[in-house]
């Protein structure tokens, strides 16, 4: 069973206001409300992509509540932990002329609380897989994603994890199969300058000498590349389209690479599947289907590089 972790989840409010003014009465032409957060994305995509999992995390108050409603309603899974301290955040995403994000905090939490987490992860065995990814609720500390990694490695679980900065440099001792940074990511990683194709690919080469199996390197409209667990590289260009909303594309191409590697176990095919899955998600407004990645992996085509 595939598993997605999520430690600050939120109920994602998205408002179009054409015309927006500061300081100013403005009204909306338009209200979603979604639930939220990366573990969660890759969820639902793989949902679409008919590969079921559970999601786990903290929910909060009224709109953790809500959240898991939403995510009942959406036929997800859930192993949701409630806890006592806070809300589950509301991240404010104003479209207008410009796009505007305001992200909450989210809850508070405990060591109880973190207790009760590793209870529910430490029931995985080597037959489930583990994708681990986003930031970290107050409370939470930095080390927790290898504190998890550490457990999991113990257990033989997969492990996938697309976070940032040193929560992610502490996890790739314990060899997660696949790590996702993206160009500024890997620059905060990085100690030069990440500016060139060959500087980006020997970043990333970097990461995997530290552990990491499978690295990949999103690029937004430049495609994405590959460091491969058996030494060679790859570039993907990234298929022709128009950008409609560009939250969840990431997440949407890490679900890609995982339900495509589960059905071929070929990590090149995993990654254009996966490249194809993060750009049919930019090019809607809701996420991407199995029919629309099916059709557009066929314009992706990987570069061999070395």
């Amino acid at each position: 069973m595939i598993h997605t972790l999520t430690l600050n989840p939120s109920l994602d409010y998205i408002a179009e206001c054409p015309h927006f003014t500061l300081s100013a009465t403005n009204r909306t032409t338009k209200e979603t409300i979604l639930p939220g957060g990366k573990g969660i994305n890759v969820s639902i995509v793989l949902d679409h992509l008919h590969h079921p999992s559970v999601t786990h995390g903290f929910t909060a108050g009224f709109t953790g509540d809500a959240l898991t409603t939403l995510l009942k309603q959406t036929g997800l899974r859930t192993d949701m932990i409630p806890v006592r301290q806070g809300l589950t955040r509301i991240n404010v995403k104003l479209k207008s002329e410009t796009e505007t994000e305001l992200n909450g905090k989210g809850p508070i939490i405990s060591s109880s609380d973190m207790e009760e987490l590793m209870r529910h992860l430490n029931q995985l065995t080597e037959d489930d897989i583990l994708v681990v990814s986003g930031s970290l609720p107050q409370g939470v500390p930095d080390d927790i994603y290898a504190t998890i990694l550490q457990n999991m490695a113990e257990r033989n679980v997969t492990c996938i994890v697309d976070t940032f900065g040193s929560g992610l440099l502490q996890t790739l001792q314990y060899h997660p199969f696949l790590i996702k940074p993206n160009r500024a990511e890997l620059q905060q990683l990085s100690d030069h300058p990440c500016n060139t194709e060959e500087e980006l690919i020997e970043a990333a080469v970097q990461l995997q000498k530290k552990g990491a199996l499978n690295v990949i390197v999103s690029l937004g409209k430049d495609g994405a590349l590959l460091i491969d667990m058996d030494g060679s590289i790859y570039h993907a260009e990234a298929p022709s389209g128009t950008l409609i909303n560009s939250v969840g594309a990431g997440d949407s191409l890490v679900a890609g690479f995982l339900a495509a590697y589960l059905e071929t176990e070929d990590t090149v095919y995993a990654f254009c599947y996966g490249v194809a899955c993060g750009s049919a998600s930019a090019f809607s407004s809701s996420f991407v289907t199995r029919e629309e990645a099916d059709e557009l992996v066929q314009s992706v085509i990987p570069c061999r590089i070395r």
